[in-house]
């Protein structure tokens, strides 16, 4: 058997330790570091290895960037009624669009590392803390003096249903397109950016631009009507949008009631750009775009907790296969209606129960169906 060339024992250092200085190396290889310094040139240009702080290309993080909240849920004790105070029980946990992605992420084993914008407030303390708990690299965060951290406080029925909800978010207006360039080395490391529309206008432009530029996969996740207005016209490379029926609606200016209504919608936003599009519908289901037009999934039949952060769960079971090479949006959003029903079915905003094995079982066959060593919550697929 050959012995292991320098090169080959250097990718094996790096392998075991990222970010080993280049003197150790030389150091513990009897070389130059000059001549390690050429080593790594060559596996750059290889591809095993992807630039400054020699991230590993299985190692590439998902990157998500926008909110990160602290999220306020209060509940009445008994049916809500409107215009007199109501009797309720609070709870207070982490949220933001972008943050609940990255931690469903994070729990399904997947590298992630969040951009976005705390207080100098014990809230952004606290925010960053349980974000490093759950594996997210939040290093790149911005950090405002004077500001507190942004907060989501959300009314529920008695059922679980949410009927008001109110944001304080002004401090995501700072995540300008100067700042996202300050964090280039960051996201240059991407696998995939996974970015919502807390963000300002001109960001979510620049973010298009630099997908295109750097071929770095982006997904958008619409966070409400209001803010639609911060999707641009052009989306030119836009690899995929996850919106629900009313974002739809918003961007289309009109009800959508028909299959025709919706493929209409969806081949509209194509012709601007983007590749793919995923429609939420709440108890109508899943509606998507494949090659041949749109497709549907009923939803999951699932007893309803909390509404508060479904959506996201969908969002990111959807991005982590789109992570792991799947091309199938049938099988994403399989997986999204899985995750989407577990978070439904419990009180917190990312369901404690989650792992990679929640999602794993449902895998594409040769046919290019998805299939489960378990019986799945919710109906088979059907074509229009």
């Amino acid at each position: 058997m050959n012995e292991p060339t320098k090169k080959d024992q250097l990718y094996a250092l790096i392998r075991a330790n990222p970010f080993i200085s280049q003197q150790d190396l030389a150091a513990q290889l009897g070389l130059s570091r000059s001549a390690v310094a050429g080593h790594i040139a060559g596996l750059i240009r290889e591809r095993r290895v992807l630039g400054r702080a020699y991230v590993l290309p299985d190692q590439r993080p998902i990157v998500c960037i926008g909110a990160a909240n602290l999220d306020r849920k209060l509940r009445p004790l008994a049916q809500l009624r409107m215009g007199t105070s109501n009797p309720a029980r609070q709870t207070e946990s982490f949220g933001g669009v972008a943050r609940n992605i990255a931690e469903n992420l994070a729990r399904l084993g997947a590298p992630v590392a969040l951009i976005t914008a705390v207080g100098d407030d014990p809230s952004g303390a606290a925010l960053l803390a349980h974000a490093q708990a759950a594996g997210i690299d939040g290093g790149a965060t911005l950090r405002l003096a004077g500001s507190c951290s942004g907060t989501y406080t959300a009314v529920l029925d008695e059922h679980g249903e949410m009927v008001l909800a109110l944001a304080d978010m002004a401090l995501y207006e700072q995540l300008t397109p100067a700042f996202v360039a300050t964090r280039a080395p960051q996201r240059a490391t991407a696998a995939l950016t996974v970015a919502d529309l807390n963000l300002p206008l001109d960001t979510v432009r620049a973010l298009l631009d630099d997908a295109v530029r750097d071929a770095i996969p982006l997904v958008l996740v619409a966070v409400s009507q209001p803010k639609m207005a911060r999707l641009p016209e052009a989306l030119c490379g836009l690899r995929l949008l996850i919106l629900n029926q009313g974002e739809l609606e918003t961007r289309a200016g009109a009800p959508l009631r028909t299959d025709a209504d919706f493929l209409a919608a969806c081949r509209a936003l194509q012709a601007q750009g983007a590749q793919d599009v995923i429609v939420t519908r709440g108890a109508a289901g899943v509606t998507y775009t494949t090659l041949g037009g749109i497709a549907h999934l009923a939803a999951a039949e699932t007893h309803v907790v909390d509404v508060t952060g479904a959506g996201d769960a969908f969002s990111a079971a959807v991005s982590w296969s789109l992570f792991r090479g799947s091309a199938d949006l049938g099988l994403a959003c399989r997986r999204g209606i899985r995750l989407s029903a577990m978070t439904l079915a419990c009180e917190q905003t990312v369901c404690p129960d989650l792992d990679f094995d929640s999602l794993d079982d449902i895998q594409e066959t040769p046919d290019g169906h998805a299939r489960s060593g378990a019986p799945l919550p919710y109906n088979a697929l059907f074509q229009d």
